[in-house]
């Protein structure tokens, strides 16, 4: 039977990650995928990881099947990052986290929920989203709906046809918000445009699904909360999809969380009993490891100090290679204004470079960038700088 399958076709990311580790250039230089490189090209583990990691080892005393939710110590520190300590939801006991596989591995477990107790509501996506979020949500189920968001002349959100799309939702319905550093753009709502998203859902009563996965990389821990916080302030019933795969650099621990906001502690318990059948029929229950080291960090106030400095320093080389790759394009003398890139937050950024251009770029200087031209800039580094941005001009040169 297998032998009659067509072949199906290969991620657009993780294909492009396949296809620059058969490259044999010695230059190339992986702008693709979503993981975060240091000065040296390396993917580190951070000190206060291993610390805990080292901490677990010795304290371990068992491998046993953790409950279909997780750990609750790691449910509690996760709700406490998101919404902070003394927040009234925490305090009401309004929330309840599942530990999954990943964050997205919460936002499949979001939509079988959604799928499964609310079968004729579809889910709105902005336009562009994170390439898997469509198959994620389709393969559930959901019907998925596109809603604008990104200017791609202007280089920054189209927040009037955002609110005009979100407008034509029908009541009830979903809507996937990323809660800081936009995948792919890097373009973020600003503090008033989040209170004007926030009144639309809940006037229009429409179910916020929240995708978590940067917290600290935008402008802080804490900064990079406040939209989810002013969701939070209306009231409104959600769900949250956190991943701790960039800001504890927990890639290969498939390490994430499923949060759900109700609007009392019965509603989320209803809610949660369901996310937790879900859970059973999917995976069972989750990996220990990438939770323990979460629980570990935040946690011990003198590791969780430690990674919150990590975390401040990942934030701070992103944001410099920003500046340094459009200082380098204007030294080389590109004349295309790539000025809005400093102003994006994020390891991610449209490029403005087309399809044609990241062909050639891939072809003839084994520069590896998304097809929709969306770039890690987390993949730059001061010695790739020169060799990039050298290719980038000579590219524009010849489409020009």
């Amino acid at each position: 039977m297998f032998e009659q399958l067509e072949m199906a076709p290969p991620d657009p990311i993780l294909g492009l990650t396949e296809a620059f580790k058969n490259d044999p250039r010695p230059h190339k230089i992986n702008l693709g995928v979503g993981v975060y490189k240091d000065a040296a090209g390396r993917t580190p583990v951070l000190e206060s990881v291993k610390a805990a990691e080292k901490r677990l080892l010795q304290e371990e005393s068992t491998k046993s099947y953790l409950p279909i939710s997780g750990a609750p110590e790691f449910g509690a520190k996760v709700r406490e990052l998101l919404f902070g300590a003394d927040h009234e939801i925490v305090k009401n006991n309004r929330a309840a986290t599942a530990h999954t596989p990943g964050g997205t591995g919460a936002l499949r477990v979001a939509g079988d929920f959604i799928k499964r107790m609310f079968p004729a509501k579809a889910l709105w996506m902005s336009t562009p989203t994170w390439e898997n979020h469509a198959n994620v949500f389709r393969a559930a189920g959901v019907e998925t709906k596109a809603c604008p968001y990104y200017d791609a002349q202007r280089k920054c959100l189209d927040f009037d046809a955002m609110l005009n799309g979100l407008e034509s939702a029908p009541e009830g319905d979903a809507v996937l918000l990323h809660a800081c550093c936009h995948n792919p753009s890097g373009v973020d709502p600003n503090p008033a445009q989040w209170e004007a998203i926030a009144a639309l859902v809940q006037r229009r009563a429409l179910m916020p699904v929240v995708d978590f996965a940067y917290q600290g990389f935008g402008d802080g821990l804490e900064e990079d909360a406040r939209g989810l916080r002013t969701l939070c302030a209306t009231g409104a019933e959600m769900l949250i999809c956190s991943s701790f795969s960039k800001n504890f650099g927990l890639y290969n621990e498939r390490c994430g969380a499923l949060t759900v906001v109700g609007a009392t502690r019965d509603a989320a318990d209803r809610a949660f009993s369901h996310i937790k059948a879900c859970i059973r029929a999917n995976y069972s229950n989750p990996p220990s490891h990438g939770g323990a080291i979460v629980s570990t960090v935040l946690g011990d106030p003198d590791l969780r100090a430690q990674w919150e400095g990590e975390v401040a320093a990942m934030r701070d080389r992103i944001n410099g290679m920003r500046r340094l790759f459009v200082a380098t394009l204007q030294a080389r003398g590109v004349r295309t204004d790539f000025s809005f890139i400093t102003r994006q937050k994020g390891m991610f950024s449209f490029s403005g470079l087309n399809r044609d251009q990241v062909a050639a770029l891939r072809d003839e200087y084994a520069i590896y960038i998304v097809g929709s031209g969306r770039i890690n800039v987390a993949g730059m580094t001061e010695e790739n700088m020169d060799t990039l941005c050298a290719a980038i001009a000579a590219v524009l040169g010849k489409t020009a």
